[in-house]
């Protein structure tokens, strides 16, 4: 999966609500932002991929998780920016409140999680590259790193480069370079996993941590 050129300039990461995101943020939301389907098929697919008894990371987290009810993971910890939210979540085990775009140091133990997760909400990152680098701190090795988005956002706090990049397989590629960015992960991989035409699309960029062996050898890169 390539890159995309000219990458990273300061402007692509400004939006057209500039307030500071606590304020945005400080009413719960207590909505899902895809459809059922969608929903479902979130469900299925981190179910498939998250690892039997690991600790798993729910960045950006809110009120829902979207793992299935049968998850076989030890811990879910939701990092995300509303302690209502977070408390609602029957899913999580541990919470924490904490604003990535202010500081995106993650206040978690290195090397702690086999799985991170960010489920809709890749488009609001204004420092995606240093938020990745923390990502790829706090996975064990072969850890995996699984970034789903469809096309929903509040457009006013969804960075220029989102904007910019309509197409799938484009905003695909931004994600990608923020893996490549980063440093760390092994080749990232684009996943269509859209339930149907009638649905919200549902679209996966992963990568594990490079000390780790990619776990899809049965699927190329996307590119």
């Amino acid at each position: 999966m390539e890159s995309p050129p000219g990458r990273f300039r300061p402007e692509f990461f400004c939006r057209q609500d500039e307030s500071a995101d606590p304020l945005f943020y400080d009413m719960p939301r207590l909505v899902v932002h895809i459809d059922e389907q969608a929903v479902a098929a979130v469900a299925e697919y981190l179910g498939e991929v998250l690892p039997a008894g690991a600790v798993v990371l729910d960045l950006m987290s809110s009120w829902r998780s979207h793992l299935p009810e049968d998850h076989a993971i030890s811990t879910l910890v939701g990092l995300g920016m509303n302690a209502v939210e977070l408390q609602e979540n029957p899913q999580l085990d541990e919470r924490v409140v904490h604003d990535l775009n202010a500081d995106p140091a993650l206040p978690l133990a290195s090397g702690r999680f086999g799985a991170a997760v960010v489920t809709v909400s890749i488009q609001y990152m204004t420092r995606p590259v240093e938020v990745f680098r923390e990502v790829r701190r706090v996975l064990a090795d072969g850890g995996t790193f699984h970034v789903i988005f469809s096309d929903r956002m509040f457009p006013t706090k969804a960075v220029a480069v989102w904007h910019s990049l309509p197409d799938p397989r484009r905003r695909a590629e931004l994600i990608a370079a923020y893996f490549d960015e980063a440093g760390g992960f092994v080749a990232p991989q684009f996943v269509d996993r859209s339930p149907s035409a009638q649905s919200d699309p549902v679209y996966v960029v992963r990568a594990a941590r490079a000390e780790g062996a990619s776990r899809w050898a049965g699927e190329g890169a996307a590119g």
